[in-house]
């Protein structure tokens, strides 16, 4: 969030915890929600221009995920892949993704970016996608070569 801010955006975090919102509430609206355990915080058609998800899986939430996102929208979601259960924790294989999986779950958006394996510092393997859901309407395009 405090990227996020830095860079001129509006942020919203969600957490289960109190004191993480505490220390995130410095840089946006934050919103205390079990979103394991209770329904979704943000009403249909929220339409974030970025869903930002780092070292959390929680798969039942990948629609949420989609859905939240406004046309043109960016995902950025890190989190560990198979292999990190070699290195020591997160282990256990429910919060692992399996290889390709977040290409699988978000294959409704356009790949920008993707990565799926070991990173050494710090030691750890990942998966990550950069993706954007797609738009009917693109405000800005590329620049005519030639005039018509």
């Amino acid at each position: 969030m405090r990227y996020l801010q830095d860079l001129g955006h509006h942020a919203t975090g969600v957490d289960r915890s109190p004191q993480a919102l505490e220390t995130a509430a410095a840089f946006g609206h934050t919103v205390l929600a079990d979103i394991e355990a209770g329904p979704w915080p943000f009403p249909d058609g929220s339409n974030f221009d970025a869903v930002v998800v780092t070292n959390y899986l929680w798969r039942p939430l990948f629609p949420s995920i989609f859905n939240s996102l406004a046309a043109g929208g960016v995902l950025i979601y890190e989190t560990f892949a198979t292999g990190q259960e070699t290195l020591g924790k997160p282990s256990n294989p429910d919060f692992l993704l399996q290889t390709g999986e977040l290409l699988q779950a978000f294959s409704g958006l356009r790949v920008v970016a993707y990565e799926d394996g070991f990173l050494d510092t710090p030691a750890r393997f990942v998966q990550r996608v950069a993706a954007v859901k797609p738009s009917d309407v693109y405000t800005v395009g590329p620049p005519a070569r030639y005039s018509l």
